[in-house]
């Protein structure tokens, strides 16, 4: 009897680790989101109707990605003016 209570503890323990998602793929960074549109807004898309399949971690580097492709990388050149100010 207790072989069959062990591996129904460990058959029960190891089907209760967490899934993890399918439609992560690993090429998706914020870098290729960023230079891939349509992928960005695919991805936007899921990630507003089920963010919970599409994961987390994804839909943080798409919103990153559109952050970046929308604002740039934050930095704004400095244009110096035509004429000093006059004192």
């Amino acid at each position: 009897m207790k072989p069959y209570l062990m591996m129904t503890t460990a058959l029960l323990l190891t089907a209760c680790g967490e899934p993890t998602p399918t439609q992560t793929a690993p090429t998706d960074t914020v870098e290729s989101l960023v230079t891939d549109p349509e992928r960005r807004r695919e991805l936007r898309e899921q990630c507003r109707l089920n963010r919970v399949a599409v994961g987390e971690e994804l839909c943080n580097r798409v919103a990153e990605a559109t952050n970046r492709a929308f604002l740039g990388d934050g930095e704004v050149p400095y244009t110096p003016p035509e004429k000093p100010p006059a004192f």
